[in-house]
């Protein structure tokens, strides 16, 4: 913060075709959580603590065509704050082998390999093999079509997307389309592992997609299908600009699910945004969820669901604005049409340096509170909180 300095690698090596260079990241944070009034969904009314990460980042080039990356990240978080006081938090990872995941201090410290992976590059093909992060979204707060571990809505640091097991080969057919194929390897979950799913791949939770794109004037469209942990899908996605002025942006698929009396599923996200030349932002979605309940005693714990969302529509506006050349806020409000809770998100980044930032978030949750095992919003389920975490990149 006082001694500031150009943000390079701290190490880097160039020879010829050769090259490997060392990044990494240090994140130290503070959260305070305030959850309802209920003690069957929470064993804690406040909830407060400090955490901290580290992630190493390598990159190596080996000849013209083959390259490796790797993120090791290593974190401390006390279980209060994993959980937030909730009786329903499972301590689980995003679905990948427990094979590269190892916990210490009862599962408050975590060290992961969150990519390894090879790519081989060429003119017509990119093969990548190993951890990788998987992003098949167009919208920005509800991507139906992201189903590898996708961010909530209201996540505003998204720079490290998790990794997942995977391979996946882009073919490019012509100068402006693509042929993505992807495969995912599928997980059970297992509690007695470091990060909540099995070591052994589960080949009935595998995924297999096929993805192709092109461009149509100032828009991309695609075509997505395959299966998802043996459900078939089908679906696309488009996003582009209109009068040169308002950006658009969608994305949907429809789920075929294989399990006997269990119907169809449409998943659609529809979004618009604009950019003025003040650097002020906004953008606004609808989401149409097909696996939500239409009424709050249809709602399914997104715990029991490994989803993100319970009702069936959603609402979602946000607005982002330069106020200095050093400061940035972000603000989201999410609306849940079924039972009318309410979501409130900002987000305020600070840039200290070069290479350090300063974020303080917080958000406020508004509906109606949970009775006993009665669920009467979904956002009412939420609690109010506040942090603050500061970066250091080197």
């Amino acid at each position: 913060m006082v001694f500031a300095q150009p943000a390079d690698a701290f190490y880097a090596w160039q020879d010829n075709d050769n090259s490997i260079e060392m990044r990494g990241l240090l994140r130290g944070s503070g959260l305070a959580l305030k959850n309802p009034d209920n003690q069957i969904f929470y064993n804690k009314r406040s909830v407060a603590g400090v955490a901290g990460s580290a992630r190493l980042m390598l990159d190596a080039s080996f000849g013209t065509h083959l390259t490796v990356e790797m993120h090791a990240q290593q974190s401390y978080m006390p279980l209060p704050l994993q959980t937030g006081g909730s009786n329903l938090a499972q301590l689980r990872d995003v679905e990948r082998s427990d094979l590269l995941d190892w916990s210490f201090d009862n599962k408050r410290s975590h060290l992961l390999l969150d990519r390894l992976n090879v790519q081989y590059a060429s003119g017509r093909l990119n093969l990548k093999i190993g951890r990788q992060p998987l992003n098949l979204a167009a919208t920005f707060y509800f991507t139906p079509n992201d189903f590898f571990a996708p961010f909530a809505a209201q996540t505003f640091f998204r720079a490290y997307k998790p990794g997942v097991d995977a391979v996946r080969a882009d073919i490019q057919l012509g100068g402006l389309s693509q042929l993505s194929l992807i495969s995912v390897l599928g997980y059970r979950l297992d509690a007695r592992s470091d990060n909540g799913w099995s070591k052994g791949i589960d080949a009935g939770r595998n995924a297999y997609l096929a993805r192709a794109s092109t461009v149509f004037g100032d828009f991309e469209a695609a075509l997505l299908a395959g299966s998802v942990k043996k459900d078939g899908v089908i679906g696309g996605d488009f996003q582009g600009e209109l009068f040169t002025w308002l950006g658009i942006r969608g994305e949907g698929h429809v789920r075929l699910p294989q399990q006997a009396g269990l119907k169809r599923q449409i998943e659609f996200a529809l979004g618009l945004e604009h950019r003025w030349e003040n650097s002020l932002s906004l953008r606004a979605e609808q989401f149409y969820h097909g696996g939500g309940g239409a009424s709050t005693a249809a709602y399914v714990l997104p715990v029991q669901s490994q989803g993100l969302y319970m009702a069936r529509q959603y609402s979602a506006l946000g607005a982002s604005y330069e106020f200095t050349p050093l400061l940035n806020g972000d603000a989201t409000l999410l609306y849940n049409w079924v039972d009318h809770s309410v979501l409130i998100a900002l987000y305020a980044l600070y840039s200290l340096s070069n290479e350090a930032e300063l974020a303080i978030s917080g958000t406020i949750a508004s509906g109606s509170r949970p009775v006993a095992t009665r669920i009467n919003s979904e956002f009412g389920l939420y609690g109010t909180a506040i942090s603050c975490e500061v970066r250091s990149y080197f």
